[in-house]
């Protein structure tokens, strides 16, 4: 099979249509959001300006406007419609309180891998979950670094290879047809991070364990999300009856205590950029001591 890559236009398709609907994130990333902002209990910044890149429907924006309520926040999606939404999520009373502090929001729609920012414009990049639906991750995480200024933030939650695996494994029983990503383990995410310029790297990692009375409920859930399969290599048609009943009897093998499990490994990461210092025989020299808040 091919080195995965992600379809950015059906990606961008997906999030749109959930978007359309009303769809959100759901329980799961909200709670992985929560703890990404508990995180931040141990960060020493206070951020002026704050961008959350794949803000979706506005959910982060709202937990990191009570946060910082003083800091300039801007939200980019590619989904036009999520866009549209997270312009909407703040309150009457949140946007007369941000009035009055002089504090302005703004909410664009763009691909996070080509920003239309300024370098050095932003504080802090937060970004919960998008990371895995860039279609090319390297390209974001150096968009992130360019976009940071000396001393600024990135914090961000991506999801780990075990993620679905129980559902990868049940329509690797049908075809060798890719239908479930892959995605990036938590050292290769802090080698890329190392590689595009982010200074003392701390990555970890969380597994969470949903289940299921159907593998159906998981499939609604995925599409309800806009979290379906982007594969650029991915089968064009629509899947056959004969494929998913194989694909379901495959995964009933795993039913335990009358539910189906659904794994998603969860992966934590926080980088800062620091300033290189210039030496006269042309190298750069990344000074982490003095650079890097604590």
């Amino acid at each position: 099979m091919d080195a995965f890559r992600v379809d950015a236009r059906q990606a961008r398709r997906a999030f749109q249509r959930a978007a359309q609907r009303g769809g959100d994130a759901g329980a799961l990333q909200s709670e992985v959001e929560r703890r990404m902002l508990e995180r931040l209990d141990y960060v020493r910044l206070l951020p002026g300006r704050v961008l959350d890149a794949g803000c979706g429907a506005g959910r982060g924006l709202g937990l990191l406007r009570r946060r910082y309520p003083r800091a300039q926040l801007l939200g980019v999606d590619f989904a036009r419609a999520a866009i549209r939404a997270a312009s909407r999520s703040e309150s009457l009373a949140e946007r007369v309180r941000r009035f009055f502090r002089g504090v302005s929001s703004a909410h664009v729609c763009a691909d996070f891998a080509r920003l239309p920012l300024a370098a050095g414009a932003v504080d802090m990049v937060w970004s919960n979950l998008a990371l895995p639906w860039a279609e090319d991750p390297v390209a974001a995480l150096r968009e992130f670094q360019r976009v940071l200024a000396p001393g600024g933030l990135l914090m961000f939650s991506s999801y780990g290879p075990d993620t679905l695996k129980e559902l990868r494994s049940a329509f690797a029983a049908t075809s060798a047809a890719r239908r479930v990503h892959p995605f990036t383990d938590m050292h290769d995410v802090g080698d890329m991070l190392v590689a595009c310029g982010f200074a003392a790297p701390v990555m970890d990692v969380e597994t969470f364990t949903l289940t299921y009375s159907r593998v159906e409920n998981l499939a609604r859930d995925l599409r309800a999300s806009g979290q379906t399969c982007a594969a650029l290599d991915r089968p064009r048609a629509l899947t056959g009856r004969g494929t998913w009943r194989k694909m379901l009897a495959a995964y009933e093998e795993g039913r335990e205590s009358g539910r189906l499990r659904a794994t998603v490994e969860v992966v934590y990461g926080h980088a800062w950029k620091v300033e290189p210092l210039a030496r006269e025989d042309g190298r750069q020299v990344v000074k982490w001591a003095e650079k890097i808040p604590r």
